[in-house]
């Protein structure tokens, strides 16, 4: 039997109120033409300093769609370990890009975000950031209003924050955005997570050894990787494939309409405190599509972000376009 979650009561109902405000604005803004630890750690678990929130967009006719399909209580065509190992194959067939440490992973992105979690108005931008392949580099991304097509801004370096002092940056450079090191045998692959897990920069006093010695915390690290930077489709499989053996892991029943308004399927994942996060996948391919993430405030849950992957490739510097 398959296992599926149904959404908290009242959640489908208010999400379409705060969404649909957002929409009705972002309508009346283009119509009077404004823009509106003892273990190596090499992810990105680090925050960019500068960078907007999730940094990304959605248009408001996606907007309007996602937000009428909420509610749609359809049973899931298959379970969360399915979807996963279907993602798999289509990893597989992917082409596979190849970088130098010398070149930058190119990712353009669409999203819409709140700068509070729970409270004030959605926002919508669109991203196009430049992650060193190597780590020999610092990030550096530009953002504009999706309102606003010539409204890009300049190219800003990303620096990682001290978790300690968010108004403090540190010199270090990110780890590499290009994974091409990765074992493609999933076996293989968590024993390596284990001992190679995302780098949280916990705060000063943290419990380093329960955190990343815990049990989920190589699926957190794979959850990592998928959203960020370039995995080879092998190795790419073999994450979709780990991330098939998560218990907990449930098919959000009803179909799903991404940022950038593709229909798809969303896995919530387990083990989030403090709200949820979905990955998404077509509904027909089974490509990796993006992720949305909600809060839950006094028992009620609301979206947060809706982020959408549009394109990625492989380029000489940053600025560059593929």
């Amino acid at each position: 039997m398959n296992t599926t979650e149904q959404s908290p009561q009242g959640f489908e109902e208010q999400l379409l109120r705060d969404l649909s405000a957002h929409v009705v604005q972002r309508a009346e803004l283009a119509s009077a033409g404004r823009p509106a630890g003892r273990r190596t750690r090499f992810l990105r678990g680090w925050r960019l300093a500068g960078a907007i929130g999730m940094a990304v967009t959605l248009t408001a006719g996606a907007l309007a769609v996602q937000t009428m399909r909420v509610g749609d209580q359809s049973p899931p065509r298959a379970s969360a370990s399915e979807i996963f190992h279907l993602a798999a194959d289509a990893a597989r067939q992917q082409p596979e890009l190849t970088a130098r440490p010398d070149q930058y992973v190119f990712t353009e992105r669409l999203a819409t975000f709140r700068d509070l979690p729970d409270s004030g108005p959605y926002r919508t931008m669109r991203n196009q950031m430049w992650q060193s392949a190597g780590g020999v580099a610092h990030t550096q991304a530009r953002y504009r209003p999706e309102t606003d097509p010539k409204g890009w801004g300049e190219l800003k370096v990303l620096r990682i924050e001290d978790p300690d002092d968010p108004e403090k940056e540190l010199d270090a450079f990110p780890p590499p955005a290009y994974h091409g090191d990765l074992p493609t045998d999933p076996d293989e692959l968590l024993r390596y997570l284990r001992e190679h897990p995302v780098d949280l920069h916990l705060s000063k006093g943290a419990d380093e050894e329960a955190v990343y010695g815990g049990e989920s915390m190589p699926y957190t690290t794979a959850r990592s990787m998928v959203r960020e930077g370039y995995v080879p489709p092998r190795a790419l499989a073999a994450l979709f494939e780990l991330l098939a053996r998560q218990p907990g892991a449930v098919v959000i029943s009803g179909d799903v309409v991404d940022a950038a308004g593709r229909h798809g399927v969303a896995i919530r994942m387990p083990g989030v405190i403090g709200g949820n996060e979905d990955l998404l996948f077509d509904r027909d391919t089974h490509v990796f599509l993006g992720t949305r993430s909600s809060v839950v405030r006094n028992g009620k849950e609301s979206l947060y972000a809706a982020v959408a992957l549009l394109r990625i490739a492989i380029v000489d510097r940053p600025g560059q376009l593929p």
